[in-house]
């Protein structure tokens, strides 16, 4: 293994107040950078490069070299450096203030010009096939929530968490009264059609009933299912945008939760589906249930050109081929101006902080842009989260480059890759998978987007975390059987261990972590709709709702976690100890130790360290099986 002094290393430094960002790739538009590159004396480098390039994707490549000065030599590395403001690099190269960029320096020696690059946070590889380093430049007016930030974000399915008795089921519904036993409704096979109406009776103000137990686990935003009425227990067939549905309890139950969480410090983040509407709506009414002419009625319907017909009438765009939810033309300006004038507009002044946005992939630049500028001209503090499965900063989506966080059009998204990279580290002890989702995520992303990654074990998708954590041999059984199936009690115990460790992860890293309802009492589910079972308030999991309270508290408290740098200490399939500090030098660090076996495991340091419970170590500390804990340093 190279020592330290072998290695060459890349720093940047904004400036003028010599700020180290060296851990980043993603600089703000209009700063001053030096970049450093430390080559060791045993190199014996002459000269050095910085070669950057525009992405390219979907255009011509362009290119700029740029030699290096030679600086005063730091221990026994020579130093060359550059400075350049990304304004005018972003612009000259890609005819904007913002952009996504490839670069990799090029070191002349006596043996050859060696090529130097790789995506590691500041060491880099030395090779003539190394891999270039991505160069991320975003808007300067981009900014992550301080209000969001101070805690974590509680997911909740509306009907599914708890009701208040308010609320008559309305025609078409079907009411299950068994909340503690009943099953959800589920179709014969995955992607089998199901009508998804059957209710177990969850409703608004059920939650606001809720929310002293909602802020005793640390919660700043609370994430809604789709609220607008629909047919379906789901609500992502939009019938109304502009009506909550009254089997929540309408908008009189929207705006007392909004008024109530906003006495316990919570907002509240609404489900935006606006990437397709159900066929049984005011705006396309197949079922001709409406007042109003529906697109599918009449090509003179207002709402006709917010839709593609292949053959009219019944032809249609639809989203992945689902026919009961017609495809909307996100583009289109008449659509476009009702969503932020109309739609946002109306529940943002109702109370609504912020909104997570619906398969964000398939909505337009145009859209996200016109919808970031409508937010944020409503709220400077809104966040705007989208719904991106995959490396966010250079996604592509239908062969087209996305540019979510170089322009700000989100302020951040759930962060999925993390989600599978913690789930794989648990099962497999895979550490690469976590260094890229973890280290390597955290160089290409903004900071502030770092700082504002919805961090979650399971969502309303996918299988509960308990659950793939204490069962292997469920993917291949029918929905019938998985709708009976539960965990073994020694399954079940091996479970919880990982599911606290996993929650343990997702508290200090980088990111707000974001619990699925009920998750934190123990409650299992398969795949979807399994993963929705009601809230288990007569059979809650009491030690782990403990583990939950303490660590969403201390991820509350401790302000350092909502900014914080992030260095990987150590990574093995044993342990993961990563360090969060301050940015400013000043202050305590925290640094946080994770069992990754099923046997204790002693962590030894110099000197003395104090953990979150107040109890001093010296010199070491041992962790149980699956164990945490967390130390200030």
């Amino acid at each position: 293994m190279a020592h330290k002094q072998d290695k060459v290393r890349e720093y940047k430094y904004i400036l003028p107040e010599n700020l180290d960002v060296s851990l980043f790739g993603a600089l703000r538009s209009g700063t001053a950078v030096r970049a450093e590159l430390r080559v060791p004396y045993s190199f014996k480098s002459e000269a050095a490069e910085l070669c950057i390039h525009s992405d390219g994707y979907e255009g011509e490549i362009k290119y700029v070299k740029m030699k290096m000065e030679k600086a005063a030599a730091v221990g026994e590395d020579d130093v060359y450096f550059i400075e350049f403001n990304t304004d005018e690099l972003s612009c000259a190269l890609a005819g904007a203030n913002y952009g996504l960029f490839y670069y990799y320096y090029s070191v002349k020696t006596p043996s050859g010009v060696k090529k130097m690059g790789g995506e590691a946070s500041t060491v880099l590889e030395a090779s003539d096939d190394t891999g270039e380093r991505q160069l991320l430049i975003y808007a300067r007016n981009a900014s992550s929530s301080e209000a969001m930030k101070t805690g974590i974000i509680y997911h909740i399915f509306v009907d599914r968490f708890n009701k208040s008795g308010k609320c008559n089921v309305k025609r078409g519904a079907v009411l299950d009264p068994d909340w503690d036993g009943g099953i959800p409704q589920y179709g014969e096979y995955p992607g089998a059609d199901v009508s998804n109406n059957v209710f177990f009776g969850g409703d608004l103000f059920g939650i606001a009933e809720k929310l002293p137990y909602i802020a005793s686990l640390g919660v700043s935003t609370i994430y809604l299912s789709p609220v607008f009425d629909a047919a379906s227990n789901h609500k992502y067939d939009t019938a109304d945008y502009l009506t909550v549905d009254s089997m929540f309890g309408g908008e009189e139950a929207l705006r007392l939760l909004c008024d109530e969480a906003k006495k316990y410090g919570i907002g509240i983040m609404l489900d935006g589906v606006f990437n397709h509407t159900g066929s049984d709506s005011v705006y396309f009414d197949k079922e001709s249930r409406y007042d109003t002419v529906g697109a599918y009625e009449s090509k003179e319907s207002p709402f006709y050109d917010w839709y593609s017909f292949k053959s009219y009438p019944d032809e249609y765009e639809c989203w992945w081929g689902v026919k009961i939810l017609p495809r909307v033309n996100s583009s289109d300006e008449g659509y476009m101006k009702f969503i932020c004038d109309d739609v946002v507009d109306k529940w943002m002044k109702v109370g609504v902080s912020h909104w997570r946005l619906d398969v964000a992939d398939e909505l337009s630049d145009a859209f996200l842009s016109t919808l970031e500028e409508k937010v944020h001209s409503l709220s400077c503090d809104a966040q705007i989260i989208g719904e991106v499965w995959e490396d966010a900063s250079d996604k592509v989506s239908y062969g087209h480059r996305r540019h979510y966080l170089s322009s700000g059009q989100l302020s951040s998204v759930m962060n999925y890759p993390l989600r599978s990279a913690i789930l794989s580290y648990i099962a497999y002890g895979d550490t690469e998978s976590l260094r890229r989702a973890t280290e390597g995520l955290y160089r290409r992303y903004p900071k502030h987007v770092s700082d504002s990654l919805m961090n979650f074990l399971g969502t309303h998708d996918t299988e509960r975390a308990l659950t793939v954590f204490g069962d292997d041999g469920y993917h291949d059984l029918t929905n019938a059987e998985l709708a009976v199936r539960v965990m073994t009690p020694e399954e079940r115990e091996g479970a919880k261990r990982k599911l606290k460790q996993a929650y343990a992860m997702i508290c200090a890293l980088p990111g707000i972590p974001c619990v699925f309802y009920g998750d934190e009492v123990g409650l299992e589910g398969y795949r979807d709709p399994f993963c929705r079972k009601p809230f288990p308030w007569k059979n809650m999991d009491g030690d782990l709702l403990c583990e939950y309270t303490k660590l969403g508290n201390i991820r509350k408290n401790e302000v350092l976690l909502r900014d914080a740098l992030f260095e990987i200490e150590e990574l093995t399939s044993e342990r993961f100890v990563f360090v969060r500090r301050p940015f400013s030098g000043e202050g305590h660090s925290l640094v946080a130790v994770i069992n990754n076996t099923d046997a204790a495991l002693t962590y030894e340091f110099e000197g003395s360290l104090c953990d979150y419970d107040g109890v001093i170590h010296e010199g070491s500390v041992t962790l149980p099986p699956r164990g945490w804990n967390y130390l200030k340093k």
